[in-house]
């Protein structure tokens, strides 16, 4: 059963467009405008950033998904303003700080997907560190058939998952993949029955959130640094990495346990 955590600096966060709970170890975090299809408005962006910046301590991994049919269908085109071009670069490094929150926050980030995963949507969805699809998923990025272009970060995480000639077709053509092509060409890890997508990150997530936190920490802040090093930078810098997530007592307990014939093996799905 989940029980809602009320915390002083997450006001703000649940009074615009995010509801938050925690589940054992894991921060349920639903975005919560379903008659905009979850619309990402400004306040909602800065919603996320507050989140993710202020997780109670005893958050280990969270999870993000939509109410209502859709995960989130991209900008809220009803609060597109008149800007200049220092208005514009400005708000759109608001969004990045945003979305850097949840990429570069303390905990991985399931993404539980169904529905629009739009525009905006797919931005934040490429934020978080798994992405679990069900069978209504459908993803697009409409910004290049309208005029604008993506301003959430999305140019620089989306090319990372499935490269930049395909985020190129989709923003020239205004392409739409269902949850089948979306998991083929790597917008996804994980495809579910429709339904099933929340079920699905909340098992991964609590699964997550029994590794060890230091081991996690290096997954998402060290691994995609070491993937842009050249080869001899990143084999220096997964050296001393293993040797810090190694040195912590948590490790060391759990090594330990795996050689007294106390632990799991790995085992065949």
């Amino acid at each position: 059963m989940m029980t809602q955590i009320i915390h002083p600096l997450l006001q703000r966060a649940l009074s615009n467009g995010i509801h938050f709970e925690m589940q054992e170890a894991v921060a349920v975090v639903r975005l919560s405008r379903p008659l905009k299809r979850n619309a990402l408005s400004d306040g909602l962006v800065e919603a996320l950033r507050d989140v993710f910046q202020n997780l109670p301590e005893e958050a280990k991994a969270a999870v993000i998904y939509g109410e209502g049919n859709h995960f989130c269908a991209g900008l809220d085109l009803s609060e597109l303003k008149e800007r200049d071009a220092g208005q514009g670069v400005f708000h759109s490094r608001s969004w990045h700080l945003a979305l850097d929150a949840v990429q570069l926050g303390r905990v991985p980030v399931v993404a539980a997907l169904h529905g629009a995963v739009v525009g905006g949507g797919l931005e934040l969805a490429s934020a978080c560190h798994i992405r679990v699809a069900d069978d209504s998923s459908f993803f697009a990025l409409p910004e290049g058939t309208r005029g604008i272009f993506v301003g959430g970060g999305g140019s620089v995480r989306i090319p990372k998952l499935i490269g930049v000639a395909r985020m190129t077709d989709m923003m020239l053509t205004g392409r739409v993949y269902n949850a089948v092509d979306g998991e083929r060409i790597g917008l996804t890890q994980y495809l579910v029955p429709e339904g099933k997508s929340l079920e699905k990150a909340l098992d991964l997530a609590k699964r997550i959130a029994t590794n060890a936190p230091l081991t996690n920490y290096a997954l998402m802040h060290a691994l995609p640094r070491i993937a842009e090093q050249p080869a001899d930078h990143g084999y220096l810098t997964e050296a001393l990495i293993s040797s810090i997530a190694q040195a912590a007592p948590e490790a060391k307990s759990r090594v330990k346990a795996f050689l007294e014939g106390k632990a799991d093996k790995v085992q065949k799905s």
